[in-house]
């Protein structure tokens, strides 16, 4: 099997009264596109940092594309997209694309064609508007993420980690850094990204792992998350509004644990050992018009709800004790 693209080992990481991340263990596949999903405050943003030896963890290890990440010329293969914007505001675009470029050994005239085939990418360079001879201040929030984007990838690093990388963008532009990401990983790359948008994990993770305080909840391949941690559902949508007995159906908790409803449609987590089909026995008997009747798997947003919430009393409670 091939080295893993990232290793994470056992990792610590503590400031002064708090500590950030606590014994974090991950093995980031070559060629998977792989989220880390948490709050604000999870310690996401602290472990791509010292994925990249930004920081220094004081416990544990981390390799990076087979080598320590603290190795001479370690990082140079990985592009990073920070969260926080980090361009020259009174630069003109171009020339601080050219200055990442090179900070990567790429020469000037190779640096200015990978420039100007991104910019076209992203629709900032037409034949009415070059964007690459604007200065950054006078681009919108989105382009800024856009051009931040394109330094990370000028080089063409074998693993691109991304933090947050859709915030601020409008759902087209979005889209169109979500399918440049698709394309990458089919051509081989390994991305990393963090972030709290359960909707872009779910459609571009092959592999996730959910933290909270700092610790790992879930970690696996999206599909078997979604099937050992969603429990069983079922998807209910009624016709028509009529929804007396089916509420006495859903409060029998030997077919129903918990009911989610949203007008005319209700998310069931049927109860342990419950039979799908003698709740929709039930509901057809007390009288109930049903438009869908679907067993259905969690969804990445649920199943974050829910065991981030429950960390979170749990930590509660542990704190007031």
């Amino acid at each position: 099997m091939p080295e893993p693209a990232v290793e994470i080992r056992n990792v610590v990481k503590r400031y002064e009264g708090h500590t950030a991340v606590r014994g974090l263990s991950l093995t980031i596949p070559r060629g998977a596109v792989y989220g880390i999903l948490g709050p604000n405050g999870a310690g996401k943003t602290t472990t791509i940092r010292m994925v990249l030896d930004i920081i220094e963890p004081d416990e544990g290890t981390i390799d990076v594309l087979g080598v320590p990440n603290n190795a001479p010329g370690a990082i140079d293969r990985v592009g990073y997209l920070p969260e926080e914007r980090g361009l020259y505001r009174r630069m003109q675009v171009r020339r601080v694309l050219r200055f990442l470029a090179e900070l990567k050994g790429i020469g000037r005239r190779e640096a200015d064609r990978r420039i100007d085939g991104w910019l076209e990418r992203l629709g900032l360079r037409t034949a009415d508007r070059d964007w690459g001879n604007a200065k950054v201040d006078d681009l919108s929030r989105g382009m800024q993420q856009k051009i931040q984007f394109i330094g990370a990838l000028l080089h063409d690093p074998e693993l691109l980690i991304l933090d947050e990388p859709f915030s601020g963008l409008d759902p087209i532009n979005a889209q169109t850094l979500q399918d440049i990401v698709i394309e990458l990983r089919r051509s081989g790359k390994t991305i990393l990204f963090c972030t709290h948008m359960m909707g872009s994990a779910e459609r571009l993770c092959d592999s996730v792992c959910i933290i909270a305080g700092g610790e790992k909840l879930i970690d696996g391949p999206v599909a078997k998350v979604r099937e050992e941690h969603g429990g069983r559902r079922v998807a209910l949508e009624l016709a028509d509004g009529r929804v007396n007995g089916v509420a006495t159906v859903l409060a029998d908790r030997t077919l129903v644990s918990k009911v989610n409803d949203a007008n005319r449609v209700f998310d069931i987590e049927l109860a342990p050992g419950a039979d799908a089909q003698l709740l929709l026995r039930r509901l057809v008997e007390s009288g109930a018009n049903i438009a869908r009747f679907e067993l259905a798997q969690a969804s990445l947003h649920r199943i974050f709800v829910e065991r981030v919430g429950a960390a979170n009393s749990a930590e509660e409670d542990n704190a007031n004790a």
